[in-house]
């Protein structure tokens, strides 16, 4: 509650701030410097969504802010569109662009990415160059201020215009990221393979976050026309896409106030860079203040020699070298660079995580207690399926399954039937491709041959996420949790699918969007109270001990609601304790009429709940029966301890 009262006060702060500033400053030029920070902050809080959020690297977004530059100009100055439809038609037209490029190029990742969305840039910037007949080509365009009801704006009051849209873009983008939406660009960028198997397709969302991106760009750039009043080819060039992408970076990801601040770096460092005695009295004092707290966490301890060594020799190097410089205009994609470097090995978190860790540091530390989750009624977890009596027939059937990498069979002819209503236990020695076909179940693998048939359908060559959506969960062998979410939000990924709201009810906070998420937060929270886990539910999910990061997952699995859960190694990193507490779990989740797979090492745990188990060796199935007919069955015997047990 105190967060929220705080955040309500720096926003109130700022609005103020922001309304009072060309009273406090008339002077044009600030209001105008003002004016084209704000701009830029509204194409970098759709740039944090792409590189902060989603984890994919864009050098596409210089091109994306010109296409909505020219997009609006063009409008202007050859139809004499308003402003009103101007922009929006910006929006439209850059948001097309965006998709365009993301349907391809998110299909690669890394590198690959960055060098589709860096062409892509390069490809705009030529267009633009050379389609005279549109864009007038290097003589460039030029328009006025917006015409209002018969009112040409003046600079004061078009500050006003870009003030507000760029409020309404920050409300906007935030309402986003805190909905359904948002978790699951949190999600498929934390763990992709783990997102897909909750039922968020993975590349869809990719492409959700590049085309909401690239309508900010559209609008951002919309925005830059009217206030420049002239746009040309050479201002959307490869320096300013390395500038988007740094002040992504040092601004801090995944925050609004870095969005901000990587705005005003990138309004404020071309002009530093530009005057070569501002630029080593700046280097000078970084060069100071960083041997100054270099010195002071050596002293303390808190940093190694060799830690502190790297960004202590940069700086100094960086200092001294810009007294032999005579101009530095050459050597400014040079520093863009190495600033790019340093912050990404040194200030991670940015300029916002290093002043929120910061304060942290020095602040009282109060008395540890667990973080109070909002208010959530919290009732005991049930489901809509009713407990089905063993024998019903099969739930699931995997038909004479290969599945080869080149010469090697991890599963041979592999048949699987596993009745519903029933935990059904699948051991054998390591390597013997049990976590194969835990991933050729759930669509990871697509088998070489062979089919799975689902509750009567055939799911064999779906994607991941429709099969989750068909009913199938797991969790897996190493836990793949989405570690800076907290577990409420965690188990809401799971939850995605209740989510029935468009992009315009997140946007509205429509009473439909408020039920569904209200609901969905107290289907979390009973989750979370079975699996024990209520009073850690605000804690971000690797901060959690082992044990519990296992429990975690089962409960976000089990937000799918699934008629069959896979669950691989539940046991693994739990005290011996706490195993009887998994096995009544594990009878309980059966009891609610969900079926289990259960691969699990613990022979007591397999044995003591296990309805019926299968044992896989070298990919093939050797034994399958009752439980304590597979403990005394010779096969089995000498999978595990080998052929000279019986001399024994």
């Amino acid at each position: 509650m105190k967060i929220q009262s705080k955040s309500f006060l720096l926003a109130v702060v700022g609005l103020v701030a922001l309304g009072l500033f060309p009273v406090l400053v008339p002077n044009p030029y600030y209001i105008h410097l003002v004016e084209t920070i704000l701009i830029y902050a509204i194409l970098l809080f759709g740039l944090d969504i792409v590189v902060g959020y989603t984890g994919q690297v864009s050098l596409g977004h210089a091109g994306l802010f010109g296409v909505g530059s020219y997009t609006a100009g063009a409008l202007f100055f050859k139809l004499g569109v308003p402003f009103f439809l101007a922009v929006p038609a910006a929006i439209g037209v850059t948001a097309v662009f965006g998709a365009v490029l993301a349907l391809p190029a998110l299909r690669v990742t890394g590198p690959y990415l960055a060098m589709v969305t860096l062409a892509f840039g390069t490809i705009i910037q030529i267009l633009i160059n050379e389609m005279t007949f549109l864009t007038e080509g290097p003589i460039g365009i030029k328009v006025t201020k917006p015409i209002f009801f018969g009112h040409k704006l003046n600079e004061v009051e078009y500050f006003y215009v870009v003030a507000v849209l760029m409020v309404l873009a920050l409300v906007v983008v935030h309402r986003i990221l805190k909905s359904h939406l948002g978790r699951a660009f949190e999600a498929l960028r934390d763990s992709p393979v783990a997102c897909d198997c909750m039922g968020v397709s993975v590349y869809r969302y990719k492409v959700y976050a590049f085309v909401i991106s690239a309508g900010l760009a559209g609008l951002a750039g919309a925005l830059y026309t009217y206030s420049e009043e002239y746009i040309s080819p050479n201002t959307y060039n490869f320096e300013l896409t390395i500038m988007f992408l740094l002040a992504v970076i040092m601004g801090g990801r995944k925050t609004r106030s870095g969005a901000l601040i990587g705005a005003v770096i990138v309004v404020m460092l071309p002009s530093l860079l530009s005057d070569i005695e501002l630029f080593r009295k700046i280097a000078t004092v970084l060069a100071v203040a960083v041997v100054g707290m270099a010195a002071y966490n050596f002293v303390r301890k808190v940093k190694t020699v060799r830690e502190l060594a790297v960004p202590v020799v940069a700086t100094v190097g960086m200092a001294v070298f810009s007294f032999q410089l005579e101009n530095i205009t050459d050597w400014r994609l040079t520093i863009f660079g190495l600033m790019t470097l340093f912050v990404v090995y040194y200030l991670q978190d940015g300029i916002v995580g290093f002043a929120r860790d910061f304060v942290a540091r020095f602040a009282k530390p109060a008395a540890h207690a667990s973080v109070k989750a909002p208010s959530v009624k919290v009732r005991a977890w049930t489901t809509p399926h009713k407990a089905t009596p063993a024998g019903a027939g099969p739930l699931l059937e995997a038909q004479k399954i290969l599945m080869q990498f080149g010469g090697l069979k991890a599963l041979n002819q592999v048949d699987l039937h596993i009745a519903r209503g029933t935990i059904h236990g699948l051991i054998g020695p390591n390597g013997s491709g049990k976590s194969t076909m835990m991933n050729v179940l759930t669509g990871i693998y697509q088998p070489t041959a062979g089919q799975v048939v689902f509750n009567g359908q055939t799911v064999t060559g779906q994607t991941p996420s429709s099969i989750a959506l068909s009913g199938i969960a797991r969790t897996f062998q190493n836990v793949q949790l989405f570690g800076e979410m907290t577990a409420t939000d965690n188990v809401l990924v799971g939850l995605h699918h209740t989510y029935k709201s468009n992009i315009l009810d997140v946007m509205l906070r429509t009473p439909r969007y408020k039920r569904e998420d209200a609901a969905a937060r107290e289907q979390a929270a009973s989750l979370l109270g079975f699996v024990g886990l209520t009073d850690l539910s605000e804690e971000q999910a690797r901060n959690l001990p082992y044990g519990k990061q296992r429990m975690l997952e089962i409960a976000r699995a089990l937000g799918l609601n699934p008629s069959l859960l896979l669950l691989d190694e539940p046991a693994a990193g739990l005290p011996p304790a706490d195993l009887p507490e998994l096995m009544k779990m594990v009878q309980k989740i059966r009891d609610h009429g969900i079926t289990v797979i259960l691969i699990e090492h613990h022979m007591d745990v397999v044995m003591g709940i296990s309805d019926t188990v299968s044992v896989l060796d070298f990919g093939q199935i050797i034994a399958e029966g009752k439980p304590a007919d597979v403990q005394s069955n010779p096969a089995v015997i000498e999978a595990y301890l080998g052929s000279g047990a019986e001399a024994h």
